[in-house]
């Protein structure tokens, strides 16, 4: 008798094909209309199962629920000094969450927002090294040029890949994020690293008038940028010819290319503004909270405005709100870890409460639909019959698909 953990290995593949023909598997739907503001409502409800969820995780774990949701809520929320660390955290999230939205506009998925930054902070350390003798409002515009052109730099290449080769910018732009670190790491021990660290691995400090400007508490005008860039984008997206052909050039290619737009310009000029984007957030982070460049300056603000974006559904508006959640939830983390919250429970708390508004947001637009096939219980052992010339083949074995809502 054949001993079943050594059956051949035509036998097995033939048992697996088997099963997953006769499975019924879920499939999502677009829906065809949503609701007027059930965009809000899906993502305050997914919010609040996700802190159910995160009360069982918090009782769990032998902590205070109430103490610790409260420390949250008063730490982001609770006061002038609360929400201007808020507003902190939430400028780098929207201006990142924007420039994957710029690219996510027309179908394309800049991944690399995070590299991108670290790219824009790296020219803008760069310059103020050289230029560092200029008068502090020319010498933080000038920053602020060189972050963007920083992620322009970066993004170029997977830009044209795209473009014009059909390479996916999801890989490339990727990986350029670990180059664009390596970069950094680099420079911190070689070419700029400071004469007067004592033989410590650290860049030089930049100069005192590279600072951006406070507005109240401990926000800067960074924040006065990324609502211009929101709003512009709004506009430009909206209510513009340009952006009505970027939309059009993501939703309907052949189409676009029917009226005459080329695609290959479209596809460069929304990666190459996202990484524009992307590289003035890195020199906003630099300039507003960081007195040198270091390695971990993102501190992985370029992969949470992934986030952002699809929360917001590729929406400025959207992302304004998303990215100021999505900061006091950071704050919120930060600040529960005093009352003896550990660092990996204050994350996986974090996490559930935006995957809780992502799944919100994902059920909203999609529906579920369960595809069995049919015609899976007999499956023949030999190959079929060849019907004789002038005959049709049988159809009595057909295994069309047919699916059921759920």
């Amino acid at each position: 008798m054949t001993d079943p953990t050594h059956a051949p290995l035509h036998t097995v593949a033939r048992g697996r094909a088997r099963w997953h023909r006769g499975v019924v598997r879920p499939v999502l739907q677009r829906r065809t209309r949503v609701a007027p503001g059930a965009q809000a409502i899906a993502f305050v409800v997914g919010i609040a199962l996700a802190l159910i969820a995160g009360a069982l995780l918090l009782w769990a774990s032998g902590n205070d629920t109430f103490a610790v949701y409260g420390r949250m809520a008063d730490s982001s929320l609770g006061g002038f000094d609360a929400i201007s660390r808020t507003l902190l955290r939430a400028t780098p999230l929207a201006i990142a969450g924007l420039a994957v939205a710029v690219a996510g506009s027309m179908g394309l998925w800049n991944i690399g927002a995070e590299g991108q930054m670290m790219a824009g902070a790296t020219a803008a350390a760069g310059l103020a090294m050289v230029a560092g003798d200029l008068a502090g409002p020319m010498l933080i515009v000038a920053m602020l040029i060189a972050g963007a052109v920083g992620g322009v730099v970066l993004i170029v290449g997977p830009a044209l890949a795209r473009a014009y080769l059909g390479v996916s910018e999801i890989i490339t732009t990727l990986m350029l994020v670990e180059v664009a670190i390596r970069i950094v790491e680099w420079l911190k021990v070689g070419p700029w690293k400071d004469p007067e660290s004592l033989g410590f691995p650290q860049i030089a400090p930049l100069p005192d008038q590279a600072s951006l400007p406070g507005l109240f508490g401990h926000v800067h005008i960074g924040v006065l940028l990324a609502a211009a860039l929101l709003a512009a984008f709004w506009m430009a997206v909206g209510r513009t010819a340009w952006g009505y052909e970027l939309r059009l050039a993501g939703s309907s290619p052949a189409t676009a290319r029917y009226v005459g737009i080329s695609l290959q310009r479209k596809v460069l000029a929304a990666l190459l503004i996202s990484g524009a984007l992307a590289g003035l957030a890195g020199a906003i982070e630099l300039s507003g909270t960081a007195t040198r460049l270091e390695p971990g300056l993102s501190s992985g603000y370029g992969f949470a405005g992934i986030i952002v974006a699809a929360l917001a559904l590729m929406r400025p508006a959207g992302v304004a709100v998303v990215a100021f959640v999505f900061g006091a939830v950071l704050r919120g983390g930060q600040a529960i870890q005093t009352l003896g919250v550990t660092s990996s429970i204050a994350t996986i708390l974090q996490a559930m409460i935006l995957i809780g508004a992502l799944v919100a947001a994902v059920l909203l637009n999609y529906r579920i639909r369960w595809v069995r096939p049919v015609g899976h219980e007999s499956e023949p052992t030999s190959p079929p019959a060849v019907p004789a010339p002038g005959r049709a083949p049988s159809s009595s074995g057909s295994s069309a698909p047919e699916a059921s809502d759920v």
